[in-house]
């Protein structure tokens, strides 16, 4: 990922946080039949030696898991908000015309080293913490038990687990930081007026 200083976010307590609020991710690898991209939630584990691991699952019906080995490097791509951004935002258009348009978002890429669990216990703790991480923000949470257990038991029976094992973070916040104060407000005005959930981030620039 081209990463310019100004856009660059390097902390890494920030970027986790990043992924844990924007977790459906798109998994990218390498196998037999070349290039592949799946998308799909991630769970974020550090454990007490402060190692990072995304956690997931797919399909068993999904090849995946049989045409890429174990340990071999993926590549995990985290987006959160986008928005165009034109240049009749800018009030430095009006002085010399020197504007174009770009885009802003945030991204965040993780390399890492991949591997596929078919322990039955594994599985059903990844679900069950998928399962309270999206479930707690609901009036009355789902939960597995709530599901016959002979039901529960087939379904992890159909999937396979997904651990990466993290090397690499790189976090990329591009908010008009480049931008002139005026222009910034210039774009925050604009964002706002379209109800854009990047306005605020542009305010938070400011």
């Amino acid at each position: 990922m081209y990463l310019p200083k100004h856009f660059a976010i390097t902390d890494q307590e920030e970027l986790l946080d990043f992924v844990k609020t924007f977790p459906f991710a798109t998994l990218v690898s390498h196998g037999e039949d070349g290039l592949n991209a799946e998308h799909i939630p991630m769970l974020v584990q550090v454990d007490a030696d402060n190692r990072v691991f995304l956690q997931a699952h797919i399909a068993k019906a999904n090849a995946l898991w049989q045409k890429v080995a174990d340990q071999t490097h993926v590549l995990v791509i985290f987006q959160g908000e986008n928005a165009y951004i034109t240049p009749n935002w800018y009030p430095s258009k009006k002085v010399d015309g020197k504007a174009v348009p770009t885009w802003n978002y945030r991204a965040v890429h993780i390399k890492g080293s991949i591997r596929f669990i078919h322990d039955a216990q594994w599985k059903l703790s990844l679900l069950e913490g998928l399962t309270h991480v999206h479930e707690q923000t609901q009036p009355f949470p789902w939960a597995m038990s709530d599901a016959p257990q002979e039901f529960i038991d087939r379904l992890q029976e159909a999937v396979v687990g997904i651990e990466i094992t993290v090397t690499d973070i790189q976090g990329k916040y591009k908010l008009s930081q480049n931008q002139s104060a005026d222009n910034k407000n210039g774009i925050y005005e604009g964002l706002s007026e379209a109800q854009h959930p990047m306005a605020d981030l542009i305010k938070s620039e400011n």
